[in-house]
C-alpha cells in the first residue's frame, strides 16, 4: 500500500532518543493505529504494548528479536514482527523510512 486513506493524524510528533528517533501516528476509522517515521543511524533498544508489525520503506537496519541471539538485516521493502510486552534493539545503518503497524491481540 503506497498510500493511506481515510485517515486522521495526529499533529505531535512522537519523539525519541533526541530527535534521531520520530513518527507521527494516524488513526484509521476502524481503530487501527499506525506509526508513520524516520529513524537516522544509532543505536535503539524499544518496548512494545502491542504487537507490532515493521516495514521498512526506505533505509537499512538490523534487528534483534527478542528471545534471539542472531542480528537479523532488514532492507527497504522487507518487514519483521515484533510479540507484545517485549524489547527489542535496532542499529541503524542508513537512514531509515518506517511504517509500525500496531496489532491487538
Amino acid at each position: 500500500m503506497d498510500k493511506l486513506e481515510n485517515v486522521s493524524v495526529v499533529k505531535k510528533a512522537n519523539v525519541y532518543f533526541e530527535g534521531k528517533v520520530t513518527s507521527r501516528t494516524v488513526l484509521f476509522t476502524g481503530g487501527e493505529r499506525k506509526t508513520l517515521g524516520i529513524m537516522m543511524t544509532g543505536q535503539y533498544e524499544f518496548e512494545t504494548a502491542d504487537k507490532e508489525h515493521m516495514e521498512l520503506l526506505a533505509g537499512k537496519l538490523e534487528v534483534l528479536l527478542p528471545d534471539s541471539e542472531e542480528w537479523n538485516t532488514i532492507e527497504s521493502g522487507q518487514t519483521f514482527e515484533i510479540p507484545a510486552h517485549s524489547k527489542f534493539k535496532i542499529v541503524v545503518k542508513e537512514l531509515s523510512d518506517y511504517c509500525c503497524s500496531y496489532i491487538k491481540e
